[in-house]
């Protein structure tokens, strides 16, 4: 299988190429700005034809969630027109694209951990961005599958573990908002399940296994809790660690609301593919480990 990755620099394109290699039957390209500018159709058209994929997975994004909020237009033209024209060069090539969503999507006033088939009331203008990428990229390309993963973090890019273990470094304690929930999700283990469902659509098809499907970590844990486990294992390993004080989203305003139910229920993915990934916690003690050098 021969495998465009659109990004390299985020943290789940550099958890794709760090895992490729070890990928049974995969060719991996991973292709950035400039060679790969999702703005750029006539960029997207000369990469598709250097790589000559079977499968993509569009790892591009903009994600600066409150930046967004006063640069609507960039955010708009990567998350949603760029999107499209991806997903558009693929159909025509007949290639299949994972295109890789986001939790914001949701307004977070259910109870219940999200399921696809949800509606849909994104609170924020990445979220909406978001939210019209997967819309076009349903219309473009039968061969689709959309993946809506949240809290991502890795040991590169910028990421909620890397911050809290800097501000360790910095303070002996932190207040952490407490009433927003979800499911953290470590780069490298979403990359795996994004790989293995891209050779099972490739080399295992079945009907009706394209659509729309969440990837997460599994388990449950607010801000406040993510921040503990953080300090707990890097303590634990010698690293920075700091005191955690429980504050509520009113308390930390941001430009951007955020859901405050983020959890989404990943039983499809399993069920379809047979792929889920690790408990959040796992992925926590991997992450700490390699920052802190100790692995």
């Amino acid at each position: 299988m021969r495998l465009l990755i659109a990004g390299w620099q985020g943290q789940v394109a550099r958890a794709l190429v760090e895992l490729a290699p070890s990928a049974p039957d995969v060719e991996a390209f991973a292709v950035g700005r400039p060679g790969l500018d999702l703005c750029n159709a006539s960029s997207i058209t000369r990469a598709m034809t250097d790589v000559r994929p079977d499968v993509i997975i569009n790892s591009a994004a903009y994600t600066a969630v409150d930046k967004a909020e006063s640069e609507q237009e960039a955010a708009f033209a990567l998350n949603r027109t760029g999107a499209g024209l991806l997903a558009e060069e693929a159909a025509k090539r007949g290639a299949a694209i994972i295109h890789i969503s986001t939790d914001y999507v949701f307004d977070g006033r259910k109870a219940l951990p999200y399921v696809e088939t949800d509606a849909v009331a994104p609170q924020s203008v990445y979220g909406r961005s978001k939210l019209q990428g997967e819309e076009v990229v349903r219309q473009v390309n039968v061969q689709h599958i959309i993946a809506r993963t949240a809290w991502v973090y890795s040991p590169v890019g910028a990421n909620f573990v890397k911050t809290m273990l800097r501000l360790a470094g910095e303070r002996d304690s932190l207040r952490v908002v407490d009433d927003q929930m979800g499911n953290p999700s470590y780069a490298p283990h979403l990359a795996k399940a994004l790989l293995d469902i891209a050779r099972k659509v490739r080399h295992e098809p079945r009907d009706g296994q394209w659509g729309t499907y969440h990837l997460a970590g599994r388990g449950d844990v607010s801000w406040c809790g993510f921040a503990r486990e953080v300090f707990r294992v890097s303590a634990e390993l010698g690293g920075p660690s700091a005191s955690v004080t429980a504050i509520t989203t009113a308390e930390y305003p941001t430009p951007a609301a955020r859901p405050k139910n983020s959890r989404l229920d990943c039983s499809k993915a399993h069920q379809t593919f047979g792929v889920a990934l690790p408990d959040w916690r796992d992925g926590v003690r991997e992450c700490v480990t390699r920052l802190l050098g100790k692995g």
